[in-house]
């Protein structure tokens, strides 16, 4: 007999990812028969709400248990997601990663449900990869585009809120405003310079050729989702004194030309996307609309005349939501569905 409700673990249950994964959970009611919590020694013993209840956090150890849980959402650091992703696919738990650890394997799916459901059949590990947050709305408005027209390269800036580095990033950028505003010293922990008023061309480590790891990942994935290992792709990016949504400038060139009429009507049948997109009127994507948003939003469509067949266009979306928690529970949802 078919379940028909479900034992999830949170790992990383009290960061920004796993706080928003409990909410998501709720909204979309999931099925969930039972909650597993974890989190560091520091936050064992106490309790975080969800679906009318109140879930007491457990310490992560490797003795676990692990046994009896049917999906795990792992959003923790790299070396966490290495040790523990096997541990609970050993233990016969579908874990949903949200690191960078595993989106590369070639054994183990990179999935954003609206673009690439049908690779879920290939996690022979158990284990399921989560794109980088600004992969995911990337390869959502891309997709379309791709099938109609055949993307031949693709140019992205990112403008990436500090919600993506966590809570303590959060937190800084708040400080560091109170503090400029009252002409206190700022002070610059989570981050090399002040993120208050700046703009750091910096997300990640620098690599030897001198791109940010985020650049090499936004390009190896968007790649390894599209099926397309020869796609041209580049990127730049930028984190910016925004506590969440991450932006993004796009600049695409395809095979067949695309008007930006046809683009818009191809983007507003793409599950997941929104076109807010009258400039006329002042409208378009900020992060302020898409906060707490699920949708990607996608504006300031136009037909780039230096190049042939180009498109430039405007992303936003919330990367706690779309770009992390929201995809996990997504791809559990897609998962039970063809069970």
């Amino acid at each position: 007999m078919k379940k028909t409700r479900y034992t999830v673990a949170v790992i990383g249950a009290t960061g920004a990812v796993g706080r928003e994964s409990l909410e998501i959970l709720q909204e979309r009611k999931f099925p969930l028969e039972a909650l597993r919590l974890f989190a560091s020694k520091r936050s064992a013993g106490e309790s975080l709400p969800c679906q009318g209840r109140e879930w007491r956090i457990e310490e992560l150890t490797p003795g676990g248990p692990f046994e009896g849980i049917d999906f795990a959402f792992v959003s923790a650091t790299d070396a966490i997601s290495r040790e523990y992703g096997p541990r609970l696919a050993e233990a016969g738990v579908t874990v949903i990663d949200d690191s960078a650890v595993f989106r590369m394997d070639a054994d183990v799916p990179l999935v954003v449900p609206e673009v690439n459901a049908h690779a879920l059949a290939s996690a022979t590990r158990r284990i399921i990869a989560i794109p980088n947050c600004t992969t995911t709305p990337l390869v959502m408005v891309l997709k379309p585009i791709h099938d109609a027209a055949r993307v031949k390269r693709v140019v992205v800036t990112t403008f990436q809120s500090v919600s993506g580095t966590g809570a303590a990033a959060m937190d800084e950028l708040i400080e560091q405003t109170k503090a400029l505003l009252s002409f206190k010293e700022v002070k610059a922990e989570v981050y090399p310079h002040q993120i208050a008023f700046n703009c750091l061309p910096h997300v990640g480590s620098f690599g030897e050729g001198g791109e940010c790891s985020e650049e090499t990942k936004i390009v190896n994935e968007t790649r390894k989702i599209l099926e397309e290992p020869q796609m041209r792709v580049t990127a730049t990016t930028v984190r910016v004194p925004v506590l969440r949504c991450h932006s993004e400038a796009v600049n695409i060139e395809t095979e067949r030309p695309l008007t930006p009429n046809e683009a818009r009507a191809l983007l507003s049948a793409m599950p997941g996307v929104i076109v807010f997109d009258d400039p006329v009127r002042k409208l378009y994507p900020m992060p302020l609309d898409a906060a707490g948003k699920d949708e990607v939003f996608v504006g300031r469509i136009r037909e780039d005349r230096s190049i042939t067949n180009g498109l430039n266009l405007w992303i936003v979306s919330d990367n706690l939501r779309k770009g992390a928690a929201l995809n996990a529970v997504q791809i559990a949802e897609a998962i039970i569905a063809r069970a």
